[in-house]
């Protein structure tokens, strides 16, 4: 019988500035866990400190630097890489030192944890410094976010801009790894294999970039057909609980799991029961805390969703004592992109799991915004209502004459725009319809064309 590896087992470091108070950096960590219990680690401990800023050479002072060096074995000391000199007398001391080598560990033995996982984006040397001291591999935060996209990324356009984003993560760290500085024989003799190295990241970039704009052309095409339609894009924080709404309001069988990133690529659907004109709803990718950068640049196609949308629907958990400056960070990123500018409704969910006591701050606090449960079908009824009603105050009514020669665009009036009632002239069809002014204004030019 096949017997699976062992989960990895990982411990977490913290550095609580004077900024962040108790609430936030214990929830910040709790975080890091949960991410990092999607990368597939079990956490089996924690190591926090507070100290002016994270800026340390081995981020964490002598003292708590040791503790965690006793819960991973090692030195808790920051050794120096260069080789020591081999003198006689040091050849005779490690020949002694082999040969008084103690026998394996023994197996039955605790395991102890194989990375150390920091909730802060570290520097190169930084993560040398906190190997060399705990004898583990060092994460950092945002080490982590990337591998996870890496690991769910599923269409091509989403695997593209995750291994771009990888690639521009580990290049500047290329040279804490390289263990020697040998030189390349034959063509591009000379050259170190660190500089091959990055030189092979730099030619594999500008290889994704073409064949990520090629990619990005055609999305673009198909969100350009469905430019006058009604779109609402959820946008929210990761796990906030944004494909269960997608599935209850559309039907549809997106994934869903109480994981961070367990969707990475947008999904479009058609809002349930359908309306006419029909309302597309898309699912985006979620936001977390400090989101590494290249990963908001690579995400064009998902934040574009939220960027053409008619209506923004900011999914909240509520039961989250956080949620307030997971909200922040949603706004923020979607400030940077201009998407801000876009009408947006405030959804509460999760209310299932707030007491009464705390529905009542939050209802004082968010008059105007939506509290449901994703799991209730009366809650998400009335999100679908709202979202019609939101649409429905924009839309206007209108006379259209559809020739009898032209009759070969009744599908498209139909699936434009609300046909309220249809007669029938000398010179064709009489629809009233009710729609957007810019579907029906496309309408009027489709009609004209000859």
């Amino acid at each position: 019988m096949e017997t699976r590896p062992p989960i990895p087992l990982a411990v977490l470091v913290g550095i609580q500035t004077p900024d962040v108070d108790d609430v936030a950096h214990e929830a910040s960590l709790a975080e890091l866990g949960r991410l990092v219990k999607t990368l597939g680690y079990e956490v089996v401990g924690s190591v926090s400190q507070k100290r002016e800023g994270t800026g340390a050479a081995s981020l964490l002072g002598a003292g708590k630097l040791e503790e965690l060096a006793a819960l991973t074995g090692g030195s808790g000391v920051v050794t120096s890489m260069a080789a020591p000199p081999m003198t006689k007398a040091r050849k005779r001391f490690e020949g002694a030192a082999e040969a008084a080598r103690p026998a394996e560990p023994d197996p039955d033995a605790p395991r102890r944890p194989e990375c150390v996982i920091v909730d802060h984006e570290l520097s190169p040397s930084q993560i040398r410094n906190l190997e060399r001291a705990t004898g583990a591999q060092v994460l950092d935060r945002t080490g982590v976010i990337v591998e996870i996209f890496h690991r769910h990324a599923n269409t091509r356009e989403a695997k593209l801009q995750v291994e771009m984003a990888r690639l521009k993560y580990v290049a500047p760290r290329l040279r804490e790894s390289a263990t020697g500085g040998g030189r390349q024989q034959g063509p591009g003799a000379g050259e170190s294999n660190l500089a091959l190295d990055r030189r092979k990241i730099r030619d594999r970039l500008a290889e994704l970039k073409t064949q990520l704009e090629a990619v990005q052309r055609d999305s673009d095409h198909r969100r350009s057909a469905r430019r006058d339609q009604l779109r609402v894009a959820l946008v929210g924080y990761t796990n906030a609980g944004k494909s269960s709404l997608m599935r209850a309001l559309t039907g549809s069988q997106v994934l869903v799991q109480d994981k961070l990133f367990a969707t990475l690529d947008t999904t479009v659907r058609i809002l349930q029961p359908e309306t006419r004109p029909r309302v597309l709803v898309s699912d985006t990718v979620g936001f977390i805390k400090q989101l590494p950068h290249d990963l908001v640049a690579s995400f064009r196609s998902t934040l574009s969703e939220a960027l053409e949308a008619s209506l923004l629907l900011y999914v909240v958990d509520a039961s989250d004592p956080t949620y307030e400056a997971q909200l922040e960070v949603s706004r923020g990123v979607l400030r940077d992109i201009g998407a801000d500018a876009v009408p947006s409704r405030l959804v509460l969910n999760k209310m299932d799991r707030v007491d009464a006591t705390r529905r009542a701050a939050l209802l004082e606090k968010h008059p105007d915004a939506i509290m449901l449960s994703a799991h209730a079908p009366d809650d998400v009824s009335m999100l679908r209502d709202t979202i019609v009603a939101f649409f429905e105050a924009e839309m206007v009514d209108d006379v259209l004459v559809l020739p009898y020669a032209r009759q070969a665009l009744i599908g498209e009036i139909y699936e434009s725009a609300r046909v309220l009632s249809e007669d029938h002239d000398e010179t064709g069809r009489v629809l009233k319809v009710r729609g957007l002014p810019g579907a029906i204004a496309r309408l009027r030019r489709s009609l004209a064309a000859r």
